[in-house]
């Protein structure tokens, strides 16, 4: 089965062509045929399109909303000068799979969307304003341009989450209000999330039951995942992404009663607050500088810049408190798994991160953890840490792949 798995964000669209099925799964050889994004809809908009083993194709044009910008990756995909292999005619993409960022309590797996889906969706917006409509724009143009022969699949980021216990997932508020407006955990980079727990388990022979670890999805966003028996026990981000680690621009955790305070100092209204914690904060307001960790590293590094290392400092401070509440609240956890684009790629934030965890059963090997190259599945301690740190890039789209032949196929999902 050819599936197209569609991230829409509120001015992108990221796309990819995978081939799947139960064979393939079972041999974990599933193929990526191609993928892309197109970037700043609504203006000039950047256009990067790439087949398998081929050189990326980039270009510019005028993309006015989701669904030309859908369009124009369908029609990429099937001209024949794209040379995708075994795709000619949209007869070709055999089903969608469509990531959609919050399902509330309705929805703790992912479902072949139908109008009840849809309405189910959009009774979340109220929990995701940002999210949840762009990613129904995505679901309405694919079915408007493929039709209704091409079955749709949403693949939620907070159904992973749905495990947790209400231990984890209510706030210490007055319990109507959860009652009320469903206002509690619901945690984000679910699919991520599972994507690592399901390679941790392959890679070392487990069963699902038998995975125990702590995930990191460390990128722009960041999460922390608690996973106890392959379930999600505890993860980090909240009723909204906001909470949790520091990230790029968004805060993390903090007192509400600063809100309080800096709309009496500052005049500020619930939207600018807004705003400040989402797009203002984190390593780009400590630093001053960027959000961007590669660049804040650079800078600690050539300038010795004093709030480049405040920043770093902070956030790898935070990951570890995490790490630490985690242990305690969860049980004995196996391992420390680091993914995402910091976590993959930034050896250095490793180090930090890891160091004081001694205590704990965490002792790094440096020497691994700086020569672990992109794309690489990678264990980063000792010997003889009991606790293990390993780095595993994480794969959502793979995930929404199989759950969209799954879904379609009606085959059972273990995982």
């Amino acid at each position: 089965m050819n599936v197209l798995v569609l991230n829409c964000g509120s001015s992108t669209v990221k796309f990819q062509i995978i081939e799947t099925d139960q064979e393939l799964i079972a041999a974990d050889a599933d193929r990526r045929l191609a993928c892309g994004v197109v970037e700043r809809i609504g203006t000039e908009a950047l256009i990067t399109f790439q087949v398998a083993g081929r050189e990326k194709q980039r270009s510019a044009e005028p993309i006015r909303d989701h669904r030309q910008a859908i369009d124009r990756i369908v029609r990429w995909v099937i001209s024949p000068d794209s040379h995708i292999q075994d795709i000619a005619s949209l007869a070709d993409i055999h089903a969608v799979g469509h990531r959609v960022v919050h399902g509330g309590e309705r929805f703790r797996r992912s479902v072949r969307i139908d109008r009840e889906v849809i309405e189910g969706i959009e009774d979340c917006i109220d929990l995701a304003p940002l999210h949840n409509p762009a990613n129904l724009k995505g679901i309405r143009a694919a079915q408007e341009l493929l039709g209704p022969g091409v079955p749709q699949v949403a693949v939620f980021d907070t159904s992973f989450h749905s495990t947790m216990p209400e231990v984890s997932y209510l706030y210490g508020i007055p319990y109507q209000f959860y009652r009320r407006y469903k206002i509690r955990r619901y945690g984000f980079h679910g699919t991520s999330h599972r994507y690592l727990a399901y390679r941790y388990r392959t890679m070392l022979g487990l069963e699902p039951e038998a995975v125990n670890i702590i995930t990191l999805h460390l990128g722009n966003g960041c999460s922390a995942c608690a996973i106890k028996g392959g379930h999600s026990y505890d993860t980090s981000m909240g009723f909204t992404p906001v909470e949790g680690l520091l990230m790029g621009t968004r805060s993390g955790d903090i007192d509400p009663s600063v809100l309080e305070y800096l709309a009496i100092k500052e005049g500020m209204n619930l939207s600018e607050m807004d705003n400040l914690l989402n797009k203002r904060s984190g390593l780009l307001g400590l630093s001053g500088l960027t959000p961007d960790m590669r660049e804040l590293l650079e800078e600690e590094a050539e300038h010795q810049d004093r709030r480049a290392t405040l920043a770093i400092d902070i956030f790898c401070q935070r990951v570890k408190r995490y790490i630490g509440a985690y242990l305690a609240e969860a049980g004995p956890a196996d391992a420390v798994v680091f993914s995402g684009g910091i976590g993959e790629n930034a050896p250095a934030i490793r180090v930090r991160v890891c160091r004081g965890l001694e205590h704990l059963g965490l002792e790094l090997d440096e020497e691994a953890n700086r020569k672990v190259r992109p794309g690489e599945n990678a264990l980063i301690s000792t010997p003889t840490s009991s606790l293990k740190a390993y780095v595993i890039p994480t794969n959502e789209e793979l995930l929404i792949a199989r759950d969209t032949f799954r879904v379609v196929a009606d085959v059972p999902r273990r995982w």
